[in-house]
């Protein structure tokens, strides 16, 4: 395969680690590749020229057909528990890390290709993707990153001339990936599968200099490691359950060690809020339901935990210890940071005792009442500027009973006036944290439909538009608030494996 110009400025610290850890593999070409979109905005901010990426020669190699000068692409090896069940073996079975950049800022990023074609962890794959997925993934990293919830983005989508096959033929796509790194927690479970401690040992050191470097040179770095993961993955759920996103395959080799949302599969946003809400077609007993995030975020850290065992202490007994008060921090840091964000939410700056039950109060009668999530809480942020009754029209018109809602409504008043803020500060204060926007499911289902089965993307490209800007009036597109209609439901959600 030739070698393209060099449209990336490589620094590939992860090629550079022993080749135990991955597997070196070329892109497959595809047939005849064809730009569906470069983010613009994205290169522009890693420092690459986004008029480079969508020429002739920057196709070519987004779509794995010429592999650009100073890459070292690879498969990254990793495990994984899967819906509760362990795989000692995953691995990228359709993907490949093509190297590292690094920014203006200092901060390391992954280039990383999905449906770029089968590699040695493929098993029966085809190592393909397809356009829906593909668009599915840059629609949902966009609409992460708008509303401020840490994730991975997509570089570029190419079409690539192919069918493939899955429930049905459909077209082939690839994408290029953006993220601080690709270590999983299931890239640690691979190797305690393995018993292979100078592997972890690497693994940790790795990871301690690219995502906590004041760790290293830590007594004891794994365990620094354990705690820096524990809090961030406490941060990124909390945010997760603050918009309502349901990850949908929360398995360890889907849940980054960096923080970052990774993997956007059967994921999307709960319209009418219930707990209980899953829209994963394969998540057949709810445990990845909307709320059993935490909990299962939480059981994903123990993983990590028991896979770092033979280095977090001098004694078998000492490393379960550090390994159990690592874990057990989470529930308390997740806690802490949902009732924060619950609490701007609501429209309140300050802590006090009954926050958490007068939010939890709100959120019982919005289920009991089958009542949209993101409007609920956006109305809301209107109803503050007045102190009166006369402007809880917009609420009420959500609640099958009003009452309900007034209910609540008389204590949450009671406590705004603990606040120092004027009602116009409170306002603009909740609607910075309340989205108007959200990728409503059957706004996602019909631009992915009319560019994947009609190769038109103008659906796409509105919905794209209108997400970039979640917290801001869009007069033009007042529609795109409004939940899907009885017949616009989309039910289930699906893997595009």
């Amino acid at each position: 395969m030739p070698a393209a110009p060099d449209l990336f400025p490589f620094d590939n610290s992860y090629a550079r680690l022993p080749e135990n850890l991955y597997a070196r593999v070329t892109p497959t070409p595809v047939l005849a590749p064809r730009l569906l979109r470069v983010n613009e905005g994205l290169a522009a901010a890693l420092g690459l020229d986004p008029t480079a990426l969508a020429s002739p020669d920057g196709i070519a190699v987004l779509a794995g057909n010429r592999v650009p000068l100073g890459a070292q692409p690879l498969a990254m090896a990793y495990a994984g528990h899967q819906f509760g069940h362990f795989s000692p073996q995953l691995g990228d079975g359709r993907a490949l890390l093509l190297g590292e950049i690094v920014d203006a800022a200092g901060q390391r990023h992954d280039l990383h290709f999905k449906g770029s074609g089968r590699t040695p962890f493929s098993r029966s794959g085809d190592g393909r993707a397809a356009v829906g997925p593909v668009l599915r993934e840059y629609l949902m990293g966009e609409a992460m990153a708008a509303l401020g919830i840490p994730t991975t983005r997509v570089l570029a989508a190419v079409a690539t001339g192919e069918r493939i096959m899955r429930e049905t033929v459909l077209p082939g796509a690839i994408l290029l990936r953006v993220a601080h790194s690709h270590l999983r927690v299931g890239t640690f479970e691979f190797f305690s599968a393995r018993q292979d401690v100078d592997a972890l040992r690497v693994l940790v050191d790795h990871a301690v200099a690219r995502h906590q470097p004041d760790a290293v040179g830590a007594a004891n770095p794994a365990l620094a490691l354990l705690d820096g993961v524990v809090a961030r993955t406490a941060q990124l759920v909390a945010r997760w359950q603050a918009v309502g996103f349901i990850h949908g395959v929360m398995n360890t080799d889907n849940m980054s060690i960096s923080g970052q949302t990774l993997d956007y599969g059967p994921c999307a946003f709960m319209d009418t809020y219930h707990p209980g809400t899953v829209f994963s077609s394969i998540d057949h007993h709810g445990r990845y339901a909307y709320g059993n995030q935490p909990a299962m975020a939480h059981w994903n850290m123990t993983r990590l935990a028991r896979a770092l065992l033979p280095l977090l202490g001098e004694s078998p007994s000492a490393a379960l210890e550090a390994a159990q008060a690592a874990v057990d921090r989470f529930p308390a840091l997740f806690d802490e940071a949902n009732l924060t964000l619950l609490r701007k939410k609501l429209g309140l700056l300050k802590a006090r005792p009954e926050d958490d039950a007068l939010a939890a109060d709100f959120l019982a009668c919005l289920a009991e009442q089958q009542v949209d999530f993101t409007l609920a809480f956006r109305r809301l942020s209107d109803v503050t500027a007045v102190t009166g009754k006369s402007n809880d029209a917009a609420v009420h018109g959500l609640f099958a009973a009003p009452q309900a809602f007034d209910a609540w409504a008389k204590a949450w008043r009671a406590r705004l006036t603990h606040e120092d803020t004027t009602p116009e500060q409170r306002r603009t204060s909740m609607r910075a944290v309340n989205p108007a926007f959200i990728p409503r499911n059957h706004r996602v289902e019909a631009a992915l439909v009319a560019a994947s089965r009609h190769g038109d993307m103008q659906l796409f490209e509105t919905l794209l538009a209108v997400l970039a800007a979640p917290y801001e009036d869009q007069p033009h597109h007042a529609a795109y608030e409004n939940p899907p209609q009885p017949h616009e439901v989309v039910p289930a959600t699906f893997c595009g494996t």
